[in-house]
């Protein structure tokens, strides 16, 4: 691969954001600066460390890139999961959010795995 870009969990995660920027235009006037700000951040943080980890000189460095990206899937879904429980967002708001959140977590799994196994230096 030539470029970050050719990855597909790069290309699901930069959609993601997409959602999530969609979903947070849904949320209280009063969460714009809070939870609607935490949730921008965290689907930027999941595509950015892919693509930053990518750059990196070595696959220690890259998997180090995929588990913040991996943590930040984890952060998101835990703000999504508060929209919920605050009756912010309804579940078919979310649904596609969280299904493509899921596909990321796996494929960021499947990433580290396999760096892990075959490490280059």
């Amino acid at each position: 691969m030539k470029s970050y870009r050719e990855l597909i969990v790069w290309q699901k995660a930069r959609k993601l954001v997409s959602l999530i920027y969609i979903c947070v235009q849904k949320l209280p006037r009063n969460e714009q600066y809070v939870l609607s700000d935490q949730l921008r951040r965290a689907s930027i943080s999941i595509v950015s460390n892919i693509a930053e980890g990518y750059q990196r000189q070595t696959t220690k460095e890259y998997i180090q890139f995929l588990y913040m990206s991996y943590g930040s899937c984890s952060e998101l879904e835990t703000q999504l999961l508060l929209c919920l429980d605050l009756n912010f967002l309804k579940q078919d708001e979310l649904s596609e959010a969280f299904k493509l959140l899921e596909e990321i977590e796996k494929m960021l799994n499947a990433m580290i795995t396999k760096l892990k196994q075959n490490p280059k230096p």
